[in-house]
């Protein structure tokens, strides 16, 4: 939304400089060039531009959003509320209505939090989130894998903190992935591509989510019974370790910057954010080209 006409007039502007309409024609003679594009366009040249020759700013943006997809679901949030009702028997939870009670407690816990995310997106931040909720997912792993570690070398019947213990790691595990990783993996990824890379690029970031859902999902139960319950949530810790930094490294700020301002954090120019790019021609030379497909 534009908080005045003269903001909703310059982003007017951008998404015809992203289109190719030329400035200084009429309104009915946009309609005819928009027409006009979109019969000899296939989207060859968004792909080409994203993926065979991007700019090193699209580049950037690409990594980001495809790294961010991989580390959200990579880091077991699927395994876990998935397989709870497993998790809550090998952590002790034998009663199935105790462990119905338990799942129920995590799918409340993950809707709960993510309205908490909503109230907290625009005014902490996307990146303070992102690192809190990945740093909040190693934590309860860590904490839940040793819990279960100790729960399978102790006598059945001894662990009653334990087992208290790893039902609570795994509310927080989902809280803090849901008031983060969850719902902010979309929001950071629809918002640094620019206009034209858009629809392409978070398509791209949907079927890294979505691969990376069905392995870890499929993988699970061949994974607990080769390495353990508790070494599986070890290798999950790990990975969102690893995301953590990631994240810290390599997402920074978007928070109420425009489309401009967001691709200049990744090393791009206004050529970058309107449509334009700069490439090499067949003699060396640097050249700009709209990144609009041209008749």
């Amino acid at each position: 939304t534009s908080d005045s006409p003269a903001e909703a007039e310059e982003r007017l502007a951008d998404i015809k400089n992203a289109v190719g309409i030329p400035e200084g024609i009429s309104d009915e003679d946009e309609v005819v060039a928009v027409v006009h594009k979109s019969r000899g366009s296939h989207g060859e040249g968004v792909w080409r531009d994203l993926l065979l020759r991007p700019t090193p700013a699209v580049r950037r943006i690409l990594i980001a959003c495809l790294g961010l997809q991989f580390f959200q679901q990579a880091s077991g949030i699927d395994a876990v509320v998935l397989y709870s009702p497993r998790v809550f028997d090998n952590a002790g939870l034998h009663s199935d209505s105790d462990s119905i009670g338990a799942s129920v407690a995590v799918g409340a816990s993950k809707t709960l939090f993510i309205l908490v995310a909503t109230f907290l997106l625009d005014r902490v931040g996307r990146r303070p989130l992102l690192l809190t909720s990945a740093g909040g997912m190693v934590i309860s792993l860590v904490t839940l894998a040793s819990a279960l570690h100790m729960i399978e070398h102790r006598p059945e019947g001894q662990a009653t903190a334990l087992v208290g213990l790893s039902i609570a790691m795994v509310l927080v595990f989902v809280a803090s992935f849901s008031i983060g990783m969850g719902p902010i993996a979309w929001v950071y990824s629809s918002e640094i591509f620019p206009l034209r890379l858009r629809a392409q690029g978070c398509a791209l970031g949907t079927a890294m989510n979505r691969v990376v859902s069905g392995a870890v999902s499929m993988s699970f139960i061949s994974l607990y019974k080769a390495i353990t319950f508790a070494g599986s949530f070890y290798l999950y810790a790990g990975i969102a370790a690893a995301g953590w930094v990631f994240m810290f490294f390599f997402l920074p700020e978007t928070q109420g910057r425009s489309l401009e301002d967001t691709v200049k954090l990744f090393g791009g120019d206004e050529r970058d954010a309107n449509g334009t790019v700069g490439r090499e021609d067949g003699h060396g030379q640097n050249k700009s080209t709209e990144l609009t497909t041209q008749q």
